[in-house]
């Protein structure tokens, strides 16, 4: 592939990657709510929807479900659910704290946090519609075959998209431990969490385009 191509596409990537979308605010709710390793993790597990994704495009399945309406609704009312979820999850957790105010809460564990992650970005449907509509604008030249510069270009965004939700997960993290030395203030930020989460939800099922 040409340099330029991929100089170009990386910089297309960065730009999507740095506009607010579900997958950062997942990743800022979850920093808020457990601190910069989750943070971390939560932009990992997305990271690795977007692998997942990838291999699935190159493999043709992205156009196959594409094609397939039903399979994307159902997608996306299982993306909606599962936020919800975490949203109830988030919320209760809020409430044991604010009952018993000296009583640690259990948190949620860094490999189901990382699980819930990639679940929520393969739920997406609409990342299988980006892939469709982004990548063919730089997947036409010769020499390579259009699996290899599928997962060419998907490894790039991978990469410069990780970059900034690791980034974007450390920075909410490190401002929530700032934060939770005040009680009060740590029961707001699993509300502030939980609202994001349902606000993702919502947007899921009233936005499917």
């Amino acid at each position: 592939m040409e340099l330029t191509v991929l100089l170009a596409f990386t910089v297309a990537s960065a730009l999507i990657s740095l506009a607010p979308g579900p997958d950062m605010m997942f990743i800022i709710a979850n920093g808020i709510a457990r601190g910069r390793r989750a943070g971390v993790i939560a932009a990992l597990g997305m990271s690795t929807g977007i692998a997942i994704h990838t291999v699935a495009a190159a493999a043709g399945l992205g156009a196959l479900l594409a094609a397939a309406p039903v399979a994307l609704d159902v997608m996306r009312i299982l993306g909606a659910v599962f936020l919800v979820y975490l949203a109830i999850a988030t919320l209760r957790a809020s409430r044991k704290a604010a009952a018993a105010p000296e009583t640690p809460v259990p948190q949620r564990s860094l490999r189901k946090m990382y699980a819930m992650a990639v679940l929520t970005n393969l739920s997406n449907p609409k990342v299988i519609l980006f892939y469709l509509a982004f990548f063919p604008q730089f997947i036409h030249q010769p020499g390579w075959p259009a699996w290899v510069q599928f997962l060419v270009l998907g490894g790039i965004l991978i990469c410069v998209g990780l970059c900034v939700d690791a980034t974007v997960g450390f920075v909410s993290g490190a401002l929530s431990e700032f934060l939770v030395r005040r009680p009060a203030i740590r029961r707001w930020m699993d509300r502030v969490s939980a609202a994001i989460f349902g606000a993702l939800a919502v947007r899921l099922v009233a936005n499917p385009q």
